[in-house]
């Protein structure tokens, strides 16, 4: 059975990506243990909650540049809804958070007059290639829970979208062995655990 572990900074949803990790056919293990992050072979960062506060909660664990080292070495990453978003440079959530700056970009907040969080159940489509989509197909939904969302300052990271109160946002991002989602695929039913048995191939 093939090891994964999810990294846990304080944040909640670490039972859903658990169990769906499990239910993909894999061994999660969850941890806060810099050493553990570094040397994990496959990784997920979930996430719920505000940028500062996420940030804050990586830094003072030294997970961030654990989680940083990780992505370096070119192992499968995902990252899921905060966990994405802390991927880019800095966060408009509360002020202004700067993040992991793995991924150029900001993360911005839905206009004034869009209902927020962005909460249900959304279509994606797929803009370009990647592994994590396979067997995926435009047009499929997934569940979102969001007030802000990645505006990259190049598209070339940007694998999927979809459309809320008239903007196209990023909903999966990635390149090479880095992936994200702005959706929760453990809460998407069978297309979500679709997500996460190709996350979890890559391990082949």
């Amino acid at each position: 059975m093939k090891d994964i572990v999810v990294v846990d900074y304080g944040a909640g949803n670490l039972l859903s990506v658990v169990r769906a990790v499990k239910a993909s056919g894999a061994k999660p293990t969850v941890t806060s243990d810099p050493t553990v992050v570094t040397t994990a072979k496959a990784l997920i960062v979930p996430g719920v909650g505000a940028a500062a506060d996420t940030m804050w909660n990586l830094r003072t664990r030294g997970l961030d540049r654990a989680i940083l080292e990780f992505i370096e070495s070119d192992r499968p990453f995902l990252g899921v809804c905060m966990g994405m978003q802390a991927l880019f440079e800095m966060s408009r959530e509360g002020g202004t958070h700067e993040c992991l700056g793995v991924l150029q970009g900001e993360i911005v907040r839905f206009p004034e007059e869009a209902i927020v969080p962005h909460m249900g159940w959304n279509v994606i489509n797929q803009v370009s290639e990647h592994p994590i989509m396979a067997g995926i197909e435009t047009g499929f939904h997934f569940y979102f829970v969001h007030s802000y969302f990645a505006k990259p300052t190049e598209s070339d990271c940007v694998i999927a979208e979809a459309s809320y109160a008239g903007i196209d946002f990023p909903a999966v991002v990635g390149k090479g062995n880095l992936m994200a989602t702005q959706f929760h695929p453990e809460k998407s039913g069978p297309a979500g655990l679709r997500l996460y048995n190709n996350f979890i191939g890559l391990l082949d």
